[in-house]
């Protein structure tokens, strides 16, 4: 399941349902986060089955349930069928936009499991389409709170779309050569150099600039106070700065700041509106 990494993928639909409900639900809240796990869960659990010919390959996934053999194929597949259809049911449960959510949590599993896991080792365009279902959990904790879209979720989902270039651009940099041992193919222009860097810089620039826009104009009650503008501005330009330094040096440090920096941002961005709406406005 990896599940520090589906607790991390969960946080985004906490962060989205606390930004869009009214009231806040202490059952709703559990139901979405279990449920999130769950899906997450599953999508992972797809993802190693699909890949576990190649997942031998790198040392970093070597050690997974299936490439050991500690697993079969079938007990696999029967587990995360099984956690996927709980998850689901889960999140289908939360009051009012259960429906919504389940159907984005189906839409996430498919889209991860079905386009962009073969797609890693056809093309990097793999990365633009895993941006959608990597930004799609913030949108489903919106939409089970709100049950409806709106712009706000289209904001907050654009903020956490755009941040998945840099961070797997830094990460296909760091792992480049595991990932063309495994035959994937996750570096823009094929080769570590300045066109991927530079993806890395616009898409970090465009983040920042969208996650500030609620402070110029409220989007379904999403908007921003003067000091979270000033943090949030501060955080985009720290983090477009390690972009702009991977661009410049265009070696393996840099890159690996870059991708330690996104593991920081985003929750701390995220932060950043939960505070500013629970506290300050």
């Amino acid at each position: 399941m990896k599940f520090r990494l589906s607790a991390t993928v969960v946080f985004s639909s906490a962060i989205g349902y606390l930004l869009g409900a009214e009231t806040v639900s202490l059952i709703d809240i559990c139901l979405l986060l279990v449920g999130g796990i769950l899906v997450t869960g599953s999508a992972n659990g797809f993802n190693q089955v699909v890949e576990r010919n190649h997942d031998k390959y790198m040392e970093r996934t070597a050690g997974r349930p299936l490439p050991m053999g500690n697993l079969s194929v079938n007990q696999a597949l029967v587990f995360t069928t099984l956690i996927g259809i709980i998850g689901l049911y889960v999140l289908y449960n939360v009051i009012p936009g259960g429906f919504k959510s389940c159907l984005f949590g189906l839409l996430s599993i498919l889209l991860y499991v079905l386009v962009y896991t073969p797609l890693k080792r056809i093309s990097p365009i793999a990365i633009f389409v895993g941006a959608f279902p990597g930004a799609i959990p913030i949108l489903l904790g919106w939409v089970a709170a709100t049950n409806d879209f709106g712009l706000a979720a289209g904001i907050l989902f654009a903020v956490q779309f755009c941040w998945q270039f840099p961070h797997f651009i830094a990460i296909a940099w760091v792992q480049d050569s595991a990932y063309k041992k495994a035959g994937f193919k996750m570096m823009y222009g094929r080769e570590k150099g300045k066109y991927a860097a530079g993806i890395a810089v616009t898409t970090s620039i465009l983040m920042t600039v969208i996650s500030v826009l609620p402070f110029f104009y409220t989007f379904n009650n999403l908007s921003l106070s003067v000091y979270a503008i000033v943090v949030l501005l501060a955080l985009g330009i720290w983090f477009t700065f390690r972009a702009i330094n991977m661009y410049n040096k265009c070696d393996d440090q840099s890159a690996k700041r870059l991708m330690l920096g996104s593991f920081m941002y985003l929750p701390l961005m995220q932060i950043v509106y939960v505070l500013d709406k629970f506290l300050i406005q």
